[in-house]
């Protein structure tokens, strides 16, 4: 399915908008073990401690980072949404420029209440910003579209981490 912004697009960016589009699923590298990771991230924000969350991204992202085999990302977890007339801003990725590496912000706090974002909510606009940079430096694409195959790579990414997460907090059987 093609967005209707694609008929605006010029040739050369409308090929990369069906590639982007090709691109369906997003597995886990192997050998990542993100579960504990997320589970500490929904852990700070139940606690509303935005230290905590900060640190459980960057440890969540390095991870993911170095299982793709691309560069790092600096992460940073801020308050309160920015918002305007057009609504709030959920995350924001800023890809490297120069020597600046490439940066993801994240809010916690919703911009009208102030209320603290729903853990999968927060999670899956991580997931949407990292999604950004493997467009870039995983799958070496010259633009990054929001595209279904887009929207369909940050879902499977999302609910593998999901997966992982309930692995590793799944009660044990009981011992006898």
């Amino acid at each position: 399915m093609l967005f209707a912004y694609y008929a605006k697009l010029s040739p050369a960016r409308q090929r990369i908008y069906r590639k982007s589009d090709s691109i369906e699923s997003l597995a886990l590298p192997a050998r990542v073990e993100a579960g504990p990771i997320v589970a500490r991230v929904r852990d700070g924000l139940a606690r509303d401690d935005r230290n905590a969350v900060q640190r459980a991204c960057q440890e969540l992202v390095d991870v993911m980072t170095a299982g793709y085999r691309v560069p790092k990302i600096r992460i940073r977890v801020l308050a309160k949404r920015p918002s305007d007339d057009y609504g709030e801003l959920h995350g924001l990725y800023e890809p490297e420029d120069g020597a600046t590496p490439a940066q993801i912000s994240v809010w916690m706090r919703t911009a009208a209440k102030k209320q603290v974002v729903a853990f999968k909510t927060f999670l899956r606009t991580l997931v949407h910003e990292v999604c950004h940079h493997l467009d870039y430096d995983l799958f070496k694409l010259e633009e990054t579209f929001h595209t279904e195959g887009f929207y369909k790579r940050e879902s499977t990414l999302s609910a593998a981490l999901l997966a992982q997460e309930a692995a590793c907090t799944e009660p044990q059987g009981k011992l006898f």
